[in-house]
């Protein structure tokens, strides 16, 4: 289960619901539809204090989006976190391969 429907309240549930139908309805590929779930999911498992899952999202959303900027700002995102797990190495060794 996504880690968006897990959330308790019931603003939560109602922004995840908004926030899944604007999804549906972007104009954009399904890899970048699937990369923004995997980033909105690595938000929601930051704010939770589950770092090493929001990493594992981070990486994922990286690895199927495909423009630059998005990317840029997904590293950033990824690297404020680096510190709580320990996983610098990790991101550094990430941002050298071309595959990401």
């Amino acid at each position: 289960m996504p880690r968006t429907q897990r959330n308790d309240n019931f603003i939560d549930k109602s922004f995840t619901v908004m926030a899944d139908m604007i999804l549906k309805m972007m104009p954009a590929k399904k890899s970048e539809k699937e990369a923004f779930a995997y980033y909105r999911d690595g938000m929601s498992a930051q704010a939770d204090g589950e770092y090493a899952e929001a990493m594992e999202n981070y990486r994922e959303a990286l690895t199927l989006e495909e423009d630059p900027t998005i990317k840029a700002s997904s590293f950033t995102i990824w690297g404020l976190s680096t510190p709580a797990t320990g996983s610098t190495r990790r991101l550094c060794k990430s941002i050298r391969q071309p595959s990401i």
